[in-house]
């Protein structure tokens, strides 16, 4: 038995110990958290021996979970930022449509980040979906989502080229997982 024969058996012997209903919730709850999201949740699973469409579907309903969160709360607190600046315009003597037509018009602060200057020259350059497909490369989609509603684009389009993305590389990592487990650790 190789090392990595050694390893999986190992990791398989440890989730064997959890009782099996239990095994999708440990994989649903390793997808929420960023960083670990779908593609390697779904990997712990497959590697623990839980069927891999189990342990796909349960890693990305899981991802997908908390990435609804965060655009369902960044979105208020944008609301809220938004309809706080139009009432002090207001308040100023604008009217609320001068108010938000000077918010969407003053041009981004000199003193924005690397990052933020990175992020902003990607969305232009490949849009939403680029952004959402490609972002997992470089951030969790929990940041990038939440980024992308804070920067007022719509709800519904971070949802569904999020849950695209999600459901993409999710399936991409359970296969190749699945694949590489059946070429180096024979059934």
């Amino acid at each position: 038995m190789n090392p990595i024969e050694q390893l999986v058996g190992g990791f398989r012997d440890l989730v064997g110990q959890v009782p099996e209903i239990i095994q999708p919730v440990i994989v649903m709850l390793a997808g929420a958290i960023p960083f670990i999201e779908g593609e390697v949740a779904s990997l712990i699973g497959v590697m623990g021996g839980l069927n891999p469409i189990v342990a796909g579907i349960a890693a990305a309903a899981a991802n997908f979970l908390c990435v609804l969160l965060v655009v369902l709360l960044t979105s208020r607190a944008r609301a809220a930022v938004v309809n706080h600046r139009a009432a002090r315009g207001t308040a100023e003597g604008r009217s609320a449509g001068e108010a938000d037509a000077a918010l969407q018009e003053s041009p981004p602060a000199s003193s924005e980040s690397k990052g933020r200057k990175r992020f902003r020259k990607w969305l232009v350059r490949f849009g939403v979906p680029g952004a959402s497909l490609l972002g997992p490369l470089a951030i969790p989609t929990q940041f990038m989502s939440a980024m992308l509603v804070a920067g007022g684009t719509p709800r519904g389009r971070v949802l569904l080229w999020q849950a695209v993305a999600i459901v993409l590389w999710t399936t991409i990592a359970t296969v190749s997982a699945y694949l590489a487990l059946q070429l180096v650790v024979p059934a």
